[in-house]
């Protein structure tokens, strides 16, 4: 399955607002075998990244841009329970959206797949206060707090969570990962704000979570990094044995 054709045609038909046409490119790819994980990052994620691009650059209206977005994230609802569902990995996550980030989906699709690979995912959702965020982390005890956010807004209010979870302790194992629009646009803004982990899409979020959890203690503390996907292949469908 070409799927950066299956793509093209997909983002084709979002762009008009065709819902019958997307649902047949995305049935044409389950015909064909493609998991639902792939489908997740090989398909639904470029097309939320390029409907988001090209709003931004003007190349589409408000009125296009909302159409592709909820005709994107219908399909994603759809087929959040076809994905697999791999052994538990005893891992815990938090994930929220930064702010009052009005769009959800690139956020759900990585709770969506960090389900489907063994973790478990409380999804907060956008326009959580901080507050409460933290008392959901000191009560929940998560191995990482993954937060996502578009908007440059949104960076202040991410930064001071992460500055007052450490300094009362209140989950002294939690690492911090962010993924977003305006932390993949704005080189080392991740690393300014204090963040541990950074990854710019889903595939490469579930890499870098488990290369972080698999890492010795004593090396993970106080360290911060970024992994590139470039080289590494994934079978993000299969399940451990």
């Amino acid at each position: 399955m070409d799927m950066e054709f299956m793509m093209s045609r997909y983002l084709e038909k979002l762009i008009k607002g065709d819902r019958i046409g997307c649902r047949q490119v995305l049935g044409e790819s389950l015909q064909t075998g493609t998991p639902v994980n792939v489908i997740y990052t090989d398909l639904f994620w470029p097309a939320m990244a390029q409907i988001e691009q090209m709003y931004r650059e003007h190349q589409i209206d408000l009125i296009t841009e909302h159409m592709a977005t909820r005709i994107n994230r219908t399909l994603v609802d759809q087929l959040q329970s076809k994905l697999p569902h791999n052994r538990s990995r005893g891992l815990r996550m938090i994930l929220a959206c930064a702010g009052d980030e009005p769009e959800e989906l690139g956020a759900q699709m990585c709770a969506d797949l960090f389900e489907s690979d063994g973790w478990e995912v409380r999804f907060l959702g956008g326009g959580v206060p901080n507050d409460e965020i933290m008392q959901m982390i000191a009560a929940y005890q998560p191995d990482i707090v993954f937060l996502y956010g578009t908007k440059p807004s949104g960076a202040p209010q991410v930064r001071q969570l992460m500055d007052t979870v450490r300094e009362i302790g209140a989950c002294p194992k939690v690492r911090f990962m962010l993924s977003g629009g305006v932390f993949n646009r704005a080189e080392g803004l991740w690393e300014e704000i204090g963040a541990d982990l950074f990854a710019p899409t889903a595939k490469e979020a579930l890499l870098v979570a488990l290369s972080e959890q698999r890492a010795e203690p004593d090396k993970r503390k106080n360290r911060r990094k970024t992994l590139r996907a470039k080289n590494i292949e994934i079978d993000v469908a299969a399940a451990p044995a």
